[in-house]
């Protein structure tokens, strides 16, 4: 898509007028190469770990060979089934394949061949025939089958819970979950049919049993690995006793982690969402982001590139905002050229301290992608939004600035905005119906007339080529914020005669609200904030607390939580029921491999 956007715009840089040019500030293909580019340096470097691991233990140059064709062809029938089922290939999906899963089965099977040509135990000397390498190849891979098959079907299964996942978590994590469980799935194909064939035509036929390197380096582990056994052996209770309370202790351990629904991802570059007050002209928001962006670049010349406003909506609104708010895109340069900060969240911190100094604005420090995938999720730009719903406005802004207060002394809870439901400045006009009467005047000729004075009346059309505009009357804008201009405003009578407003009406300067948001069709007020340094869930917990022993909710008035929190309980809950599962079916299988109950068990508690 960015490649032809990019070849759209050449096109259209041709046809603009002399001046105006088109400059790229947010270039996202270098973030989805740099992505591509260590997915294929992890993987280039994982076969070659794979594969060098595979020669020294097998023991055999050619085997381990053998082994390691099972990485490209089982990643060939990943990709294919990744273009026939439409699946990407990104970051999430190539970067969660394991070389080490996808040989399992075939270093089974390759192992057990190896073992029974040159390992003496079928007692075959000499060099074999075609028929007797296929007939000892047959047998060995047929006696080791279902335990190779068993073992990829399991790790096949492991990957079930992810599948299960539903809405935005499952968009990023099914892709992960359905790229592995195809290569697995061709190397399981392989390791069946691919792996026995390759071995009869590609191993040694010389049957006479040889000492390898990988024998030596075996039996020096194993020389070392009996005494540990036999040691483990004689003290059964200790080492239960052991193995039950790490198990004991992970558990403990495991409760006291947090949690969050995604990793971050360092997209190396801001985007900071900026404020200012609720009537704030289009006029002061560009003056206080042109003296942000200054700030940033005077004070972190070796970090910023350059510092990109936007304010409102576009022709096509596809992101609408008011004019008091803005988002400023800071463009990052490479973090080798850093000087101030080793990493984004640091820099994140000392930026935000130094555009604080401006009074009256609020900067919320998030990331290009980060922002509009928050928004995504809750409609707000903060990782977390705390949701106050209610009735009275002024109730919910009162509700609103004391859990501001309280996520402000929570560690953790960094860029608190608070939604400004009221304060919004209006001129209000109340007619006196009295007065009208009087002057034989009618509510709808007074409202039509200030009207077109404030908001415009279309007068006629301007065609420009083939565009066709409305041109619109109405007061010039200084008049227009002026309320004596207001007050002064002609009113034309029946009889001709031109009354100001003032005489038939109330004009005056009052607070109004400023916006009123609502969600399932009540009103509600919001309470964003980012995470940086904990994790969300362990935030959030600490909030809803502080929260129920500082701030009182009178009757009808309820919390809820959005975000990024939202979509981690969300995936909690569906994995809670989808891993029990994955378990209770690996249980089954390892029954069905063992016929024992008690063996199931042993394997299953490890």
């Amino acid at each position: 898509i960015i490649k032809a956007v990019k070849q759209r715009m050449a096109t259209i840089r041709q046809t603009l007028p002399k001046g105006v040019t088109v400059d790229v500030y947010l270039d996202r293909s270098e973030l989805v190469g740099r992505a591509i580019h260590t997915v294929q340096k992890n993987l280039l470097e994982g076969a070659l770990i794979v594969v060098f691991v595979l020669v020294l233990f097998l023991g055999n140059w050619r085997a381990g060979l053998v082994v390691a064709s099972v990485i490209p062809l089982a990643m060939l029938f990943a990709i294919s089934l990744m273009r026939l089922f439409g699946v990407s290939g990104n970051l999430m999906s190539l970067g969660a394949i394991d070389f080490g899963l996808i040989v399992d089965g075939a270093v089974i099977i390759v192992e057990a061949i190896v073992h029974r040509l040159h390992g003496g135990g079928a007692g075959l000397t000499g060099r074999l025939s075609g028929e007797q390498m296929d007939e000892e190849t047959y047998l060995a891979a047929s006696k080791i089958r279902s335990s190779a098959a068993f073992g990829e079907i399991i790790i096949l299964i492991v990957y079930l819970p992810l599948l299960a996942l539903a809405g935005i978590e499952g968009r990023m994590f099914r892709p992960m979950a359905q790229t592995v469980a195809f290569a697995i799935l061709g190397a399981f194909i392989l390791s069946l049919t691919y792996v026995p064939m390759m071995s009869a035509l590609a191993l040694s036929r010389n049957a006479d049993p040889k000492v390898t390197i990988s024998d030596r380096l075996l039996g020096w582990l194993t020389r070392r690995y009996d005494p540990l056994v036999a040691g483990a052996l004689r003290h059964k209770t200790l080492v239960l006793a052991t193995a039950v309370a790490l198990l004991v202790g992970a558990f403990l351990l495991f409760r006291t982690l947090g949690g969050e629904f995604i990793p971050q991802l360092a997209e190396g570059d801001f985007a900071v969402e900026l404020r200012t007050l609720p009537g704030s002209s289009l006029e002061y928001t560009i003056e206080k982001s042109q003296q942000a962006a200054g700030i940033l670049q005077r004070q972190f010349p070796d970090e910023v590139k350059e510092v990109v406003a936007k304010v409102g909506a576009a022709e096509i609104p596809t992101d609408p905002m008011p004019v008091e708010a803005a988002d400023l895109m800071v463009i990052l340069r490479p973090q080798a050229n850093w000087k101030k900060a080793d990493n984004q969240a640091e820099l994140a911190e000392q930026m935000a301290a130094a555009v604080g100094v401006i009074p009256g604005v609020t900067f919320g420090f998030q990331q290009p992608i980060q922002m509009r995938f928050n928004e995504l999720i809750s409609g707000a730009k903060q990782d977390v939004v705390l949701k106050i719903f209610g009735e009275d406005l002024i109730q919910l802004a009162d509700y609103a600035r004391q859990a501001g207060a309280v996520v402000r002394r929570v560690p953790g809870a960094e860029d608190v905005y608070v939604e400004q439901v009221t304060g919004l400045p209006q001129i209000v006009v109340r007619l006196d119906r009295a007065r009208l009467a009087r002057f034989g005047l009618s509510v709808g000729e007074v409202n039509r007339t200030v009207q077109t004075a404030f908001a415009g009346q279309t007068a006629g059309q301007v065609f420009e080529q083939e565009r066709r505009y409305d041109l619109v009357l109405r007061l010039r804008g200084d008049l227009r914020r002026d309320i004596n201009s207001v007050r002064q405003l002609f009113i034309a009578t029946p009889t001709g005669q031109q009354v100001p407003l003032e005489q038939v009406a109330t004009v005056a300067l009052e607070e109004g609200p400023n916006q009123i948001q609502r969600d399932d069709t009540k009103r509600r007020v919001s309470v964003g904030f980012n995470v940086r340094g904990r994790d969300v869930e362990t935030v959030v917990r600490e909030v809803q607390q502080h929260l129920r022993q500082q701030v009182r909710f009178a009757p009808g008035y309820y919390t809820t939580y959005g975000g990024q929190f939202e979509n981690l309980r969300e995936a909690t809950d569906r994995l809670s029921l989808a891993v029990p599962v994955a378990l209770g079916l690996i249980f089954v299988l390892l029954f069905f491999t063992f016929n024992s109950v008690k063996q199931a068990l042993l394997i299953f508690t490890a």
